[in-house]
């Protein structure tokens, strides 16, 4: 499949990969064409905006959570019938996993075989950018770096001694002043999800749009993009159980490809449900959204409705209800420690999960959900635990061994990552150990923890989920 790419990197953290991988979506967007987002790595918040700006689902790529060999199958999948897509990258450039280059985005760039734009924040240097530049182009000749946008540029000086410095070294593809006007909100664990603030997130991505067509070359990141050779099929299909008849909604029908304009579960029962669209003998997983839980890879409903199931969302600070005749909770990740209030005055809804009697799979702010407190405020009660917020950040790939419980066979291994500034009391048999850690939680019924994992790389997970979900008769 011939899809043109670029892949939008940096030399660090905080250079404005976000700022220009965003506005890039929208800008070339707002030109009519039909972008394909991408984020390397485990992040759920930038895919958020991504989302808004390109108007199809911000999808992850992360060789840690799905192994490197669905990196372009998952790629393929996303971008099917997009005219580019864009792909914003983590970190620094070659900052993968324990110090190496696993799972950077470096790694992702040469699975991909596209280009990369480097984003440069020129503040306080001109013509050192140009070492550190011919630094990042020299330094694996594996990675084609195609050109560079300067950040922060702070004159029209600033910029011409810039321009200057890099010629002969790396073709300066744009060059964004500094704008108060475009910074985006954040908190303890990075950006605040754009499902928190609709109005604002959208009025930001049209700004950071306007600012990336006048500050930048979009015809020659254009071309640049055209540059990136074929890659080798097929794409990734969610993959259905062994001997399933095929039925509406399974394989990639209803996925979420172009247009759809959601992410995992954020965007509401509206855009995410399936109710009325699918035979009701199918059995309904309801998956929580909203503003309190906002991440989730797009991939995990599409794996759900392979495997069979309807997937209704519904938002735990609004509904007292859970849909009618669910069968089976997925209730991801989030921010519940900000929406805590909030979620704990939903009492109908919180005893309805804590009396449920089917399957649960939870994770991080879902694990928080289910615990008898979070910072003294009442929760569901479904785990004889409490949370509290913690000053300290637990962040980091993990590959864990699990135990039994509704998701997991003892023995099996899987990967995940942490990041969460929060602790859960007592902490009971753990689910899953780790190198240096464990945690969790998990019976025939339930799999809650910090883990978060991606179920691309494990699509038995969504299997198990299905054919353990209960029917309303069996519920009642």
């Amino acid at each position: 499949m011939v899809v043109p790419r670029l892949v939008v990197a940096a030399p660090a953290s905080g250079s404005g990969k976000t700022t220009v991988a965003t506005g890039l979506m929208a800008a070339l967007r707002s030109r009519g064409l039909r972008i394909s987002p991408h984020k390397v790595g485990p992040d759920y918040i930038d895919p958020g905006y991504h989302t808004l700006a390109s108007g199809r689902p911000g999808r992850n790529l992360d060789p840690w959570l799905v192994g490197e060999e669905r990196i372009a199958p998952l790629f393929l999948h996303g971008s099917r019938g997009a005219d580019l897509a864009v792909v914003e990258g983590v970190m620094g450039l070659f900052d993968g996993r324990g110090g190496t280059d696993f799972a950077s985005t470096a790694h992702v760039a040469r699975l991909l075989d596209a280009p990369v734009v480097l984003v440069v924040d020129a503040a306080g240097q001109s013509r050192s950018v140009a070492a550190l530049v011919h630094g990042f182009t020299t330094f694996d000749p594996r990675v084609r770096v195609g050109g560079v946008i300067l950040n922060r540029v702070g004159s029209d000086r600033h910029e011409e001694m810039c321009r200057a410095a890099l010629a002969g070294v790396a073709p300066v593809l744009g060059a964004l002043r500094r704008d108060d006007a475009v910074e985006t909100p954040s908190r303890h664990l990075g950006l605040v999800p754009a499902a928190e603030r609709a109005a604002e997130a959208a009025s930001a991505v049209a700004r950071l749009g306007g600012l990336v067509a006048g500050s930048c070359d979009l015809d020659a990141l254009v071309r640049l993009a055209a540059t990136a050779p074929p890659l080798p099929g097929p794409a990734w299909t969610p993959p259905e159980p062994a001997g399933a008849p095929e039925t509406a909604g399974s394989g990639t029908m209803g996925s979420g490809t172009a247009g759809s304009g959601t992410t995992g579960p954020v965007a509401g029962r509206a855009a995410g449900s399936d109710a009325g669209r699918a035979p009701r003998s199918r059995p309904i997983v309801a998956v929580a959204g909203g503003a309190a839980f906002t991440f989730g890879y797009a991939e995990h409903v599409e794996l759900l409705r392979a495997a069979g199931a309807e997937v209704a969302v519904f938002d735990p600070l609004r509904d007292e209800r859970l849909p009618e005749g669910t069968g089976a909770l997925v209730i991801g990740g989030g921010f519940p420690e900000v929406h805590a209030a909030g979620l704990a005055a939903n009492e109908a809804l919180r005893r309805e999960v804590a009396a449920f009697g089917g399957p649960i799979a939870a994770e991080c702010a879902g694990l928080l959900y289910l615990c008898e407190e979070l910072d003294g405020r009442r929760m569901c009660g479904r785990i004889r635990a409490r949370a509290r917020m913690t000053p300290r950040l637990t962040l980091g790939y993990r590959e864990a061994v699990a135990g039994p419980s509704l998701l997991t066979r003892p023995g099996e291994r899987y990967r995940g990552h942490e990041f969460h500034r929060t602790a859960v009391d007592p902490p009971g048999e753990p689910l899953f150990r780790w190198e240096g850690g464990a945690g969790g939680y998990g019976d025939a019924l339930l799999t809650a923890s910090y883990l978060h994992l991606h179920w691309a790389g494990v699509p038995e997970a969504a299997q198990r989920l299905v054919s353990s979900s209960r029917s309303p008769s069996v519920l009642r």
